[in-house]
């Protein structure tokens, strides 16, 4: 079984909202998924940046060998490359 980290779309027309899912790469797009690890808007309000990822579990799939799509890299670069605030 081959895994990925991808996006699922959700939300309305123009007003999209992302989930990031662990799934089987032959699942469907909105279907099954194993977990999901975090949650993506791409026109967050403010300052913010829109990305909330348990890079915890983002690791952990990718030492297991799952494989991210190319947007989710992106994601997972960008929450690396943010400061954190503590």
């Amino acid at each position: 079984m081959a895994v990925v980290i991808r996006l699922a779309r959700f939300g309305r027309p123009h007003k999209p909202h992302y989930r990031v899912t662990v799934a089987d790469h032959k699942a469907k797009l909105k279907g099954r998924f194993i977990e999901i690890v975090g949650q993506f808007d791409p026109a967050p309000k403010g300052k913010a940046l829109g990305i909330n990822l348990n890079m915890e579990r983002v690791k952990y799939w990718l030492g297991v060998g799952a494989q991210p799509s190319d947007t989710v890299k992106d994601l997972i670069r960008k929450v690396e490359k943010a400061p954190t605030t503590n």
